[in-house]
């Protein structure tokens, strides 16, 4: 898969790490900034991330920022973005198989290198299983999802 990677300064430092180990699950990262460590807003970096998801340029998206937070809520406002911050094992690989997440939300303050070369392969690894026998109650939720997304764009 090719992967999208963006960060903003407090998140940079561990864009290499993230990057690496896109590349050791097998994966193709494509790097969307930012470049170095001069404050710029996160908001601008989920976006390019989310929208070369959504635009079908990469397949999932890896965001980094101070906590995860930031760049979480910002790619969320993007539609079809359904990005999570995952500092743990499970949720990496749950919020795909589960609820189709797309996203992963990292703090660059919050976690060190260690933590993702383990978190990053168990996303890029995890496959959405609603489609699979016994397994519909997930794609139901995530349909449920979508027409949240829907009805809210409407009322705009």
């Amino acid at each position: 898969m090719r992967i999208a990677v963006g960060s903003d300064h407090a998140g940079f430092p561990l864009k290499a790490s993230v990057i690496e180990a896109v590349k050791r699950a097998g994966h193709d990262p494509l790097d969307l900034g930012t470049y170095n460590t001069n404050r710029v807003d996160y908001v601008d970096y989920a976006e390019k991330v989310g929208l070369a998801v959504v635009n079908g340029e990469v397949e999932r998206g890896i965001l980094l920022c101070g906590s995860g937070v930031g760049a979480c809520i910002a790619a969320n406002k993007i539609p079809g973005i359904y990005a999570c911050i995952c500092h743990d094992p499970y949720s990496a690989h749950q919020g795909v198989e589960h609820d189709g997440m797309n996203v992963l939300c990292l703090g660059g303050k919050v976690i060190g290198e260690e933590i993702v070369f383990e978190l990053v392969p168990l996303f890029l690894n995890a496959k959405f299983i609603g489609n699979e026998v016994g397994k519909e109650r997930y794609l139901r939720r995530l349909q449920k999802i979508k027409i949240l997304e829907e009805k809210s764009q409407q009322e705009k």
